[in-house]
């Protein structure tokens, strides 16, 4: 005779016998209404979470430089306004560097432009033969055709300029208090869980500081070794604002995925008409290289074993994120990805979880 697997349920004085199988449905229908109702509050309170989360990366960042400070009797509060004051002078100190590159650049964009139509119309002319063109299409008449879903899907969340300066403005101030409240927060939101649960939270919190410090100096490192790598490369092959270009390609190489395509584009596009079909050959080549190495060596030594996670989920994070944020959903989702699987392994109901996002 079969036996029939049951949850018992206290109502009031009795209890209810509920078979096991109603008890699993009931979990799974509030499990995809609680993950709705998360990815809802991302999508609508995007502006506000991505502010914080900046601010808790960069807070990483510079973690380490104000502990250093702290260590040598420099109060923390001062500490933390140092630290943020010199990362705001590199940041001034860069942009002024490279200031004169970047006006130049900005001047010769209709050259660039110009050369790339003349590009794109020859490609045009030699796929004319395999394509039936509208009869209304004129002889030298180019259509201009509205620009792809995608695009509206990766420039989500960046806004207006004004908005974008007002949510920056808080960046700062978030990272100072971060800083210097740094164990008062800690500790804080350890007490918000129940007595039983206090250290498993403390570790967790623990695990996930560790891994986002290391993801973030990590990725510094990687790309600003990239970025001086391909400038070096890039000044060799006689390229122009070959200091800009390097840069931009070598930390955006470091995008998951897209960024070995995202960091052939500045190069050959301030290419085109200075430097031989050779010579792209060569920044194909320097691109690859540099990601290739950064994947298989650099990501492994510098950050171990920190992040867990399969391509598979990594993968279907950036789909998720990237729908969710656009373009800074891209840069954040592996963190976030890697926190949650962190979370997951240490709760039992959610260690499943935790077990798929993993390698």
């Amino acid at each position: 005779m079969a036996t029939e697997t049951v949850a018992v349920q206290s109502v009031g004085s009795g209890q209810v016998v509920i078979p096991l199988e109603t008890t699993q449905r009931r979990n799974w229908a509030q499990n995809l209404i609680g993950a709705g109702a998360i990815l809802g509050l991302c999508y609508y309170a995007e502006i506000v979470l991505v502010v914080l989360l900046v601010a808790v990366l960069v807070s990483f960042i510079l973690a380490p430089l104000v502990d250093a400070l702290t260590r040598a009797r420099i109060p923390r509060a001062l500490s933390a306004a140092i630290a943020i004051l010199l990362l705001l002078a590199a940041i001034v100190g860069a942009v002024y560097a490279s200031y004169n590159q970047a006006a130049s650049l900005v001047q010769d964009l209709p050259k660039y432009t110009t050369k790339l139509r003349d590009e794109a119309m020859r490609f045009r002319r030699q796929a004319e033969s395999l394509e039936v063109l509208n009869p209304q299409h004129e002889k030298g008449v180019v259509s201009v055709r509205p620009a792809t879903d995608w695009t509206d899907v990766l420039t989500r969340g960046v806004g207006s300029v004004s908005q974008v300066v007002f949510a920056a403005s808080f960046v700062p101030f978030l990272v100072y208090f971060m800083l210097t409240w740094q164990e008062h927060v800690r500790s804080a939101t350890v007490m918000l869980f129940p007595m039983h649960n206090r250290h498993t939270a403390y570790v967790t919190l623990g695990l996930i500081s560790a891994m986002i410090r290391s993801f973030m100096v990590g990725n510094l490192l990687i790309g600003l070794f990239m970025g001086a790598i391909s400038t070096v490369i890039f000044y060799f092959l006689h390229l122009p604002f070959f200091y800009i270009v390097g840069f931009i390609s070598g930390f955006v190489s470091l995008i998951p995925y897209m960024g070995v395509l995202l960091a052939m584009a500045p190069p050959i596009f301030v290419g085109l008409g200075h430097i031989g079909s050779s010579d792209f050959v060569y920044i194909v080549l320097t691109v690859l290289g540099l990601h290739i190495l950064a994947l298989n060596v650099l990501y492994p030594k510098i950050l171990g074993k920190r992040l867990q996670l399969n391509p598979l989920a990594v993968t279907m994070s950036l789909l998720v994120w990237a729908c969710l944020w656009g373009a800074i959903g891209l840069l954040l989702a592996i963190p976030i990805t890697a926190a949650m699987k962190i979370i997951f392994d240490h709760i039992d109901p959610l260690k499943p979880y935790g077990v798929w996002l993993g390698e």
